[in-house]
């Protein structure tokens, strides 16, 4: 049953702290690539460039983590299955 237990907690804590972590890099992205711009606004353009890709790729993470997501929650038994198993149905 600590299978099913602990296939449970990566479906229910995996994406939520996957998202957080996300918002946090990408708020930390913007930030500092604003800073860069506000020292060097000739250099806006390929800080730009640069922090779009790596947006891109802090989002690409968080689209990982939810295809996994839903691969595990296919994986968890119904409630039925775990109540009889636990000996409540």
């Amino acid at each position: 049953m600590s299978y099913f237990v602990a296939l449970a907690l990566a479906v229910g804590f995996g994406l939520p702290l996957a998202v957080l972590s996300a918002a946090m890099a990408q708020g930390r992205t913007a930030s500092t690539a604003l800073e860069g711009i506000a020292r060097q606004p000739e250099a806006a353009g390929r800080i730009q460039t640069a922090m779009i890709i790596g947006l891109g790729l802090i989002e690409s993470l968080v689209l990982y983590a939810l295809i996994m997501f839903f691969v595990l929650q296919l994986r968890l038994p119904e409630t039925k299955v775990v109540l009889k198993i636990l000996g409540g149905g």
